[in-house]
């Protein structure tokens, strides 16, 4: 029986590993993305023999208290989960994919994990799958994590020591830096967080703004002196951390004070944060004249805004029909 890989994410020798090294056909079953009973009949398939049912002890080790104490590390893995992690609505089960291996065994390291790190090799995304009820339950109970996550994370109550450390994670997980456009982009798909987000970001004298759409909103940090001061504050004292962005970060070799972002790029940027928070508002309250007022501007600028930015206009009639239909 041959399943296409779009479907099965491991391949059927992974399956039968997995299972001889004590893991559950439940378990490899939510890793492989399909039922316990097609894991059965791989098994059958590759002769392994079958254990009894209620036979299954779990021989992969972790510190399944390791979200209950805070640190530098604790603090960058669940920001990193915060990102790119999955907690499984179904299987006792958390799991973290990432292109770059390496931060991968990294994680699995400071967790003291032997859970294995396979790979989709149609996609070239590797995934470490930690079965663990603890660890599951403190990320959704603790730190409000939860399956689904998607649109309803919201920012944790972190320590101000570990902060840094929990945004360079949630950065490695869903962000991007690009040098030469002097530009840093995180992109996710819960409103609520990334308001939190860009307010901790903008304390900090961090020039940051927001972009909603329909289905997901982008933190923008722009300038050469904010990129840097954002990249020193989340890269000090780091210990884990994706290579590739912190070497991009490392292109910039001017001190902070020697920088600028340039006027013209923050008269640019505050046009866009405005239409961004009237977009937000316009969310909540699905009201223009109460928008306009909010955000302190004359319904003719809302007016021109719909004339001449066609952007602006089609995130505008996204959020509109999502009102419109009740939403």
């Amino acid at each position: 029986m041959n399943r296409p890989l779009r479907k099965r994410t491991m391949s059927k020798v992974e399956i039968a590993q997995m299972y001889k090294a004590g893991e559950s056909t439940t378990i490899i079953a939510e890793m492989a993305n399909v039922s316990p009973g097609y894991i059965r009949i791989v098994l059958k398939e590759l002769e392994v023999p079958l254990r009894p049912r209620g036979s299954w002890k779990r021989k992969f080790k972790v510190n399944e208290d390791y979200f209950k104490t805070w640190s530098n590390n604790m603090a960058y893995i669940l920001g990193f989960i915060a990102a790119d992690g999955m907690i499984s609505g179904h299987a006792q089960l958390i799991s973290i994919a990432q292109k770059e291996k390496e931060i991968l065994l990294d994680i699995k390291r400071e967790m003291d994990s032997s859970h294995p790190i396979t790979k989709n090799e149609r996609t070239g995304v590797h995934m470490l799958n930690i079965g663990s009820k603890i660890l599951k339950e403190d990320l959704i109970h603790i730190h409000g994590i939860r399956p689904n996550k998607t649109k309803h994370l919201s920012m944790p109550n972190i320590p101000d020591l570990h902060l840094s450390h929990y945004v360079r994670g949630y950065f490695d997980g869903d962000g991007s830096i690009n040098y030469q456009k002097k530009q840093i982009v995180f992109v996710g798909g819960s409103h609520q967080f990334f308001e939190e987000l860009n307010k901790l970001i903008k304390r900090r004298g961090i020039r940051s703004y927001l972009k909603v759409y329909q289905t997901y909103t982008r933190l923008i940090i722009s300038g050469r002196q904010s990129i840097k001061g954002f990249g020193d504050r989340i890269y000090a004292d780091s210990d884990l951390r994706l290579d590739r962005k912190y070497e991009e970060y490392l292109k910039e070799n001017q001190n902070y004070d020697d920088l600028e972002d340039g006027k013209h790029v923050v008269s640019k940027a505050a046009i866009k944060e405005r239409k961004n928070k009237f977009l937000m508002k316009f969310i909540k309250s699905g009201c223009i004249t109460k928008c306009c007022a909010e955000i302190n501007i004359e319904p003719t600028t809302f007016k021109n805004w719909m004339k001449n930015d066609l952007e602006f206009q089609q995130r505008w009639n996204e959020l509109n029909k999502i009102k419109e239909r009740g939403g």
